[in-house]
This record gives structure tokens, C-alpha cells and sequence, in this order.
């Protein structure tokens, strides 16, 4: 490999809302690769929270020390949006066995669709396994606490969303 080649990983997800266990996944793979492409996805099928743009911004607040980390959106397929990125590795972040099936099927699907895509798992810290978006929008819908499972400017953005706050 070249010394001025960047290895460069996209990370793709709904990220709706960002959790510590993105966060692990996210710093652990900073420090294995020369950047990391935090790609929100746009995905009309699925109703968000956040929108993709108070997304974006709340991840980029989160990493803004990090230079390593990068922080877009995409639409449409990822094997594309690699493509145009110029990247061939994409990071899937994995806390259950129940999440292997799923990912399998998606990583042989975008080698399928583009052979030069090569899929990384990283197993989030077991500390993070429980944590899911579902749980913590309930958490602040109910009127909880949440500032185990996502950092502060995550929560304060959802329970301004939720009126919690």
C-alpha cells in the first residue's frame, strides 16, 4: 500500500439516535483506520426521530475533537456511495448474535453488488450489548434518565424532539 494512501472506513447507520455503543464502535475503529466515515443513512422507508440533518450535526458535536472522524449522509445503495467515496471498507457494528444473520446477508449482498467491498465486524464492548435506539427513545419518551446509553448533546436534542426536556 502506498504511505499517502488513507485507510479509510465507511461506517453507515441509521443512527437514529447515536449510543454509546456506536460511540465504542466508532473510537475503536479510529484507532485502527486512518478515517472513519460516520454515513447517515436517508431512509424514507423508515419513520426517524431525528432528522437526518439534527443527525448529522449531533455526531459531528460528539466527535468534533476527533479529526480521524468524519461525519456525512448518503442515499440509495452503499456499495454507490463507497464508490463514490473511493472507499472498499465498510465497518458494521455488531452487539447480539441475533445482529450476525442480518449483517451476513448485507455484507454478501454488497460484495455481491461490488467485489471490491470488503466487510469489518466489530463486536461492541459487552457493557454496550443491551443498548439499543428503541429502548432509549422509550427511556426518554417515559421520562427517564438516559445519559448512560448517549452522550449529553444526544439526549438533550431528544427530549427537546420529545418535549422532555
Amino acid at each position: 500500500m502506498c504511505e499517502d494512501m488513507k485507510r479509510s472506513v465507511i461506517y453507515p447507520g441509521s443512527f437514529d439516535p447515536l449510543t454509546n455503543g456506536h460511540i465504542n464502535i466508532i473510537k475503536r475503529a479510529s484507532s485502527t483506520f486512518d478515517e472513519v466515515i460516520v454515513s447517515v443513512a436517508i431512509n424514507s422507508n423508515k419513520s426517524s426521530l431525528m432528522t437526518v440533518d439534527q443527525r448529522v450535526k449531533a455526531i459531528k458535536k460528539v466527535f468534533a475533537k476527533n479529526k480521524k472522524v468524519k461525519v456525512d449522509k448518503f442515499e440509495g445503495l452503499l456499495v454507490q456511495y463507497a464508490k463514490s467515496k473511493k472507499v472498499n471498507t465498510i465497518l458494521r457494528g455488531m452487539r447480539t448474535v441475533q445482529d450476525f444473520e442480518y449483517e451476513m446477508q448485507m455484507a454478501t449482498s454488497n460484495n455481491k453488488l461490488n467485489s471490491k467491498i470488503e466487510t469489518v465486524f466489530m463486536v461492541a464492548d459487552a457493557k454496550f450489548s443491551h443498548i439499543s435506539s428503541s429502548l432509549i427513545k422509550d427511556i426518554i419518551k417515559l421520562g427517564g434518565n438516559a445519559e448512560e446509553f448517549v452522550p449529553e448533546p444526544i439526549e438533550k436534542e431528544l427530549k427537546k424532539i420529545l418535549k422532555k426536556g
